[in-house]
């Protein structure tokens, strides 16, 4: 059996599977962050991983631990994991969340010395501003750890950096970068790559927790890299929709692309490229109406947008809340309802938002689609994954088949994925990921609505551009 854990920004998630892709067990953590500073207490990801294993047990059988999580998020850890009888604790301040941008202001000086542009959401641009800005947590930090690395530092002693494949390093950091910028190179651990061992579970907490001794923890890199195993995506013109707070699209390329735009970057099946565009708040923007709107139920929400028409009535809404990525990288823009009228009612506000993401959508697969590397077919993963209503918009806009997966957390099939090679059950990703991902449902484009469709994206463009 495998452990799978993926901590997103919402949730903490765990599962049990067997090496045929059966998933065994589940369980689901709620995860709290402050949304004006963008930050977390790490020790929610530790609470929640005691959490998970009191419910997922029995856990002798586990013979592999496999662990991704959500970035580019920030973890100043101040000293050594501590095992305590109410379970794991490592010294660490809050986690800067991948949609901090406080750091703004280094963002040039991190771009010129990476020689490449580098977003002020990652780290470098982070810990540069903890330097400067907090110089006292930058002295009693002991490492700078990412999301999952956190956990595995927890759960090992061994402290590691992932990065997720070629093409991103200038996204990380090397020697000189940090001479450059005077930052001390002991704070940042050496890196691995997904598939790669961070260690083994240490005696105590594999005592702590009933697991068998020396299983080894295993790195499945970012969310995103363990998420295109688990959606089946192994081939050209197919691309992972990753929904949650944020979403986003990878799309599976022969070659390398360089377009600003977008990020490119090794994909996990060999020889392909994975091309990448992510949108800040799409999740996020539903969570937000459904407050604005007083709507408990995510299903509450669903049936009343689906009492709208096609369209909204003209109601174009600009998902922004948070600045936005890929394809437009502006922090500063911000969301915006247009169109609005008489006969604007609750119902057009819900689905005008569900469009909107259907348009975000639209807006990053245009730019794949202009580099010459086509988007084919779009496979959904996540938590809105099983949205069918919101899945047959997301065809209607893009003009593309959309396939849901059996396996709607495709976070946990692909860390089983990446598991059962690391143990030697299949020979590749691909033939793991081909024997292991299972369809559901397709939902086909209905080209009646297309006219409509076209005439509102060019209006949800102008926008964006005002």
């Amino acid at each position: 059996m495998l452990l799978t854990i993926d901590i997103g920004t919402s949730s903490f998630k765990s599962a049990l599977w067997d090496f045929e892709g059966r998933r065994h067990s589940f369980y689901s953590v709620p995860l709290f962050c402050n949304d004006i500073k963008h930050e977390t207490d790490p020790a929610y990801w530790l609470q929640a991983f005691n959490e998970s294993c009191a419910k997922l047990k029995p856990l002798d059988c586990v013979q592999a631990v496999v662990i991704s999580g959500n970035g580019p998020s920030l973890v100043p850890v101040l000293g050594e994991p501590v095992y305590k009888n109410e379970g794991l604790y490592v010294p660490a301040e809050n986690a800067r969340l991948w949609l901090d941008r406080r750091a703004e202001k280094y963002q040039d000086e991190v771009t010129d010395v990476m020689q490449g542009f580098v977003d002020a959401s990652f780290f470098l641009p982070k810990i540069l501003y903890i330097k400067n800005e907090e110089n006292e947590l930058y002295k009693k930090t002991k490492f700078f750890l990412g999301c999952p690395e956190y956990l595995a530092y927890a759960l090992t002693g061994m402290a590691c950096t992932v990065i997720p494949c070629d093409g991103f390093e200038r996204w990380f950091w090397n020697d000189s970068a940090l001479d450059n910028l005077n930052l001390d190179n002991e704070k940042f651990p050496c890196f691995i790559r997904p598939g790669d061992k961070f260690g083994e579970l240490t005696p105590q907490a594999a005592m702590m927790f009933g697991f068998k001794k020396n299983v080894p923890v295993i790195s499945g890199g970012p969310d995103f890299f363990a998420a295109i195993l688990g959606s089946g995506v192994t081939k050209q013109g197919q691309a992972c929709d990753r929904t949650g707070s944020s979403e986003g699209i990878n799309l599976c390329t022969g070659k390398y692309v360089s377009d600003k735009r977008l990020m490119s970057y090794s994909h996990p099946v060999k020889p392909f490229w994975n091309l990448s565009g992510i949108i800040n708040t799409t999740g996020k923007a539903i969570d937000w109406v459904c407050g604005l709107l007083q709507i408990d139920k995510f299903d509450d929400f669903i049936a009343l947008a689906q009492k709208s028409k096609l369209g909204s009535g003209g109601l174009v809404f600009l998902p922004y809340l948070a600045g936005e990525r890929a394809p437009i990288w502006d922090p500063l823009l911000r969301s915006c309802w247009q169109g609005i009228s008489l006969s604007s009612g609750r119902s057009e506000f819900a689905n005008s938002v569900l469009e909107g993401i259907g348009f975000a959508i639209r807006d990053v697969i245009t730019a794949m689609n202009d580099t010459g590397n086509n988007v084919m077919q779009l496979h959904v993963t996540g938590g809105l994954a099983g949205c069918g209503a919101l899945n047959q918009i997301k065809a209607d806009i893009t003009g593309i088949q959309v396939q849901e997966g059996e396996q709607k957390e495709a976070e946990l099939l692909g860390l089983a994925i990446i598991g059962s090679c690391f143990l030697g059950r299949f020979s590749s990703y691909q033939e793991a990921s081909c024997a292991m991902y299972c369809i559901e449902k397709q939902y086909e484009p209905d080209f009646k609505n297309k006219t409509l469709y076209d005439e509102l994206f060019e209006k949800y463009l102008s926008l964006g551009k005002v």
